[in-house]
């Protein structure tokens, strides 16, 4: 019985790899440096603001990963011990209110204020990855 079982999950596994892999193929762009596929949330807002600065599907990529680790995508979210504030995590969160005054509320505002800051700071999403990975932040 344990090799029927063994054999079993390895052709469950086997099936969830060719799945996604034909997943990820049909949600593929025709161009490279489209980030136009099927996302949702704040995500899907932030897809087409990374590209309209010309950034590619793999810096949405970096960011992706960048954001999720401060904030998971979540335009509430607030550090207590440090007071970082948004999907940005900007410290102190009053620094949003250049990109408009609903800040606090609006994760496109956050959006475009952190994207900013990542063009300023670090030229793009995945210098700014590339430092939070080496420093723990960014």
């Amino acid at each position: 019985m344990p090799t029927l079982r063994r054999t079993s999950l390895m052709l469950v596994t086997s099936a969830l790899a060719v799945s996604t892999t034909a997943t990820v193929a049909q949600a593929s762009p025709a161009s490279a440096s489209s980030v136009s596929f099927a996302l949702r949330g704040n995500q899907a807002i932030a897809a087409p603001m990374v590209s309209a600065r010309g950034w590619s599907r793999a810096h949405f990529g970096c960011l992706k990963r960048l954001w999720t680790r401060e904030s998971n995508w979540n335009h509430r979210a607030h550090n207590r011990s440090s007071g970082a504030y948004g999907i940005p995590q900007a410290l102190p969160g009053g620094k949003m209110a250049s990109a408009g005054r609903d800040w606090r509320t609006n994760p496109r505002t956050q959006i475009r204020w952190g994207l900013g800051y990542i063009k300023q700071r670090y030229g793009s999403p995945c210098g700014a990855w590339a430092h939070f990975r080496s420093h723990g932040w960014y």
